[in-house]
């Protein structure tokens, strides 16, 4: 009994030690080319390209779009091919160096300001740290994937100081199976490489948003946002699959990536909160001061920015750029919300449109509605209108899910494309 014990416990351990030393490194770079590219030391990233010159945003993200470019086109013709961690659950080895080399490229470019999330990096790196450490201690199949998937999550609890959230994501979103192993693997491993990285993470929330009281308005509101997110968080990620499948590659990355991202720094000179993974327009709209046309522009041009990114054949995330979308279009719907029925707290629609948003771009509700709340330190009264609004966007987005899957069904009595091959 030790001795299986031992079989599993120690190579947990390790995945989430890894994969918060990870987490740490991406946190430390990610600060440095900050403050190095955008000339600041102190205060938020916001703040910080903000203060910079205009022609230093430009600059900053032409530099990000050449040298993201360079990067995955050598990568690309001579390097290994990079394995995703939803494949290396399913067995596929993953390569150390062209791991190392994207998630490093990542890095780089969301530290000078691309427009698209920073998670995809400490994922890789933890997954790659469960793969390797699986294969060392020579676990079997079962236990090999279960640790990729258990690292995943703990790189992204890491970088965000999100446990349960990291945990969650192991089990609802990459691995899809909840069972004893896979949960108690995830929750160890988050915690683990949580504890790990607070030598740079600091223990503290992403976001300090006010206490608000889930009244009727409230309530209400949640339902109607989060079905309205649903739908347009759809759209998001359909475009975000479309983009990723039609990604330019070979000559073309060298022209298209420092062309889009040069102009995501054009505008960016008068939207700084275009700039980085998402974090400065959520900052922008938990101020509660911006007008609801700059925060419904800025949200716009976020989603666009960073589908253009996708398509323009970077690799990085879409969480964090999903959540600062949704709190922005909850914050402006709170506001004309709360002119026609008061009661509605501006905070509340900001929390519970960014839990929507990212629950329909995501597929994982609970992982969703715990990531938020970690994010937010939401408190248990809080509860309530965030898993209404989760609710009402998961079922929205299964419906026209649905509604698309019936209409692509050949109609009774017709021959569908099958019968005519």
């Amino acid at each position: 009994m030790l001795e299986l014990l031992g079989a599993v416990a120690l190579p947990v351990l390790g995945t989430g030690i890894l994969a918060g030393l990870g987490g740490a490194v991406v946190t430390s770079m990610l600060r440095l080319l900050q403050h190095v590219a955008y000339g600041y030391s102190a205060g938020d990233f916001l703040s910080g390209v903000s203060a910079a010159a205009p022609w230093v945003r430009v600059v900053a993200l032409s530099a990000a779009g050449v040298l993201g470019a360079v990067g995955w086109w050598a990568l690309r013709r001579w390097g290994s091919p990079v394995v995703p961690v939803e494949d290396a659950v399913q067995g596929t080895r993953m390569p150390l160096i062209a791991t190392t080399a994207s998630a490093g490229l990542q890095i780089l470019i969301v530290g000078l300001g691309a427009s698209i999330g920073r998670e995809a990096a400490p994922r890789l790196l933890g997954g790659l740290a469960g793969d390797r450490i699986g294969a060392s201690s020579r676990a079997d199949p079962r236990l090999r994937r279960v640790l990729v998937a258990a690292g995943a999550g703990a790189g992204l609890a890491a970088v965000y100081n999100v446990p349960l959230g990291g945990a969650l994501f192991a089990v609802e979103v990459v691995l899809g199976e909840t069972t004893l192993l896979t949960v108690t693997a995830a929750l160890v491993a988050a915690l683990t490489a949580t504890l790990v990285a607070r030598i740079v993470v600091p223990d503290a929330v992403l976001y300090t948003v006010p206490a608000f009281v889930p009244t009727p308005s409230l309530l209400v509101l949640a339902v109607a946002l989060g079905a309205v997110l649903g739908v347009l968080g759809l759209g998001f990620d359909r475009l975000a699959v479309a983009a990723r499948r039609r990604r330019l590659a070979g000559w073309r990355i060298l022209v298209g990536m420092p062309v889009v991202f040069l102009g995501v720094g054009v505008l960016a000179i008068p939207f700084p909160e275009l700039l980085g993974n998402g974090r400065a327009l959520a900052e922008l709209s938990f101020e509660f001061t911006s007008p609801i046309t700059l925060l419904l522009v800025v949200a716009v041009l976020k989603a666009v920015a960073t589908v253009a990114t996708v398509w323009s054949g970077a690799e990085g995330g879409l969480l964090t750029p999903s959540v600062s979308i949704g709190v922005a279009l909850g914050c402006a719907a709170a506001v004309l919300w709360s002119s026609a029925w008061p009661g509605a707290s501006i905070a509340g629609g900001a929390v519970v449109g960014g839990a929507a948003f990212l629950a329909a771009t995501m597929r994982a509700p609970i992982t969703a509605a715990v990531l938020v709340v970690e994010f937010t330190a939401a408190a248990g009264r809080d509860l309530l209108p965030i898993l209404l609004a989760v609710a009402a966007a998961t079922v929205a987005r299964a419906l026209i899910e649905r509604r698309a899957t019936f209409r692509e069904r050949p109609a009774l009595g017709r021959r569908g494309p099958a019968a005519d091959s």
